[in-house]
């Protein structure tokens, strides 16, 4: 697949309800091959000066590069938070037919 840029997203979410939301915009809008929601963890970290503890569901998105601007306007869009993580990682590689599900499952329009 030469020429294709896969990436992970990684997000987050304080609610179940608001990540499938975004799994299913994602999916049908042919942003992402797949998307995982993944169970609650426990997420600490500073904010505003005070240290947090959170409940939190891991949102891993598989897609391509050029969809990433987007996806990330979505998160913006869809997400409670006032600044939530958006994380892109490049997939530098992978099973070839998995790769190529995801450029088939992303490279569809409406």
């Amino acid at each position: 697949m030469p020429g294709m840029e896969f990436i992970l997203i990684i997000t987050n979410f304080p609610d179940k309800a608001g990540a499938v939301a975004l799994a299913e915009t994602l999916i049908d809008q042919h942003l992402a091959a797949c998307v995982n929601v993944q169970s609650p963890c426990a997420s600490i970290y500073r904010w505003q000066g005070k240290t947090e503890l959170a409940e939190e569901l891991p949102v891993l998105i598989k897609t391509q590069r050029q969809h990433y601007e987007r996806i990330e306007q979505l998160i913006k869009m869809m997400h409670p938070y006032e600044l939530p993580e958006v994380i892109m990682v490049p997939i530098v590689g992978g099973l070839p037919a998995y790769l190529q599900w995801i450029a088939s499952e992303t490279s569809l329009s409406d």
